[in-house]
């Protein structure tokens, strides 16, 4: 299995991905959208024997409407359903926050499972003064520093990209 960066043949695997791990279209479309039109979008890619079987997406979140922090959303995140618990999901982590660490990004954070996220380093963003735009729970809205103090000084709400929807 490889982790790369996506290609535009790529594109119709990872909706597809996007739809069989989420049982809806609402993230395919998110991934698309954000692809689209998202300033700092990553995408990257677990493929195995020319098959897509997981993809992570990294866009650019505000602090306040200041974009110029360079901090970078996680998700979505996927694994074909039939290839969950192989170990996909952590070599997409490991690699994407690598790929964030090597484009300069301070800082990732993340709305997931409170289970999951802290394995990669992830604690509650409310640690770093962070807020959500959307009304999620305290342990679910979770920040990392790439670079040690990437987070130092920066306190306020997190905005996501519009194609998130407004909460």
């Amino acid at each position: 299995m490889r982790v790369r960066p996506e290609r535009r043949a790529d594109i119709d695997s990872i909706r597809v991905l996007n739809e069989a791990a989420f049982e809806s279209h609402e993230e395919a479309d998110l991934v698309d959208a954000l692809r689209a039109s998202a300033h700092g979008f990553v995408s990257l890619v677990a493929s195995e024997g020319g098959t897509v079987v997981g993809q992570i997406t990294f866009s650019r979140v505000s602090l306040d409407g200041d974009h110029e922090l360079g901090l970078l959303g996680l998700g979505p995140m996927s694994v074909l359903p039939s290839r969950q618990r192989e170990g996909i999901g952590t070599r997409l982590m490991h690699a994407g926050l690598e790929h964030c660490a090597l484009i300069g990004c301070p800082a990732v954070v993340v709305v997931g499972h409170a289970d999951y996220y802290p394995r990669f380093g992830f604690v509650p963003a409310s640690r770093f003064g962070l807020r959500c735009q959307f009304d999620v729970p305290d342990e679910v809205f979770m920040a990392r520093e790439i670079a040690a103090g990437g987070l130092a000084g920066h306190v306020g709400t997190i905005c996501y990209h519009p194609a998130f929807g407004a909460g």
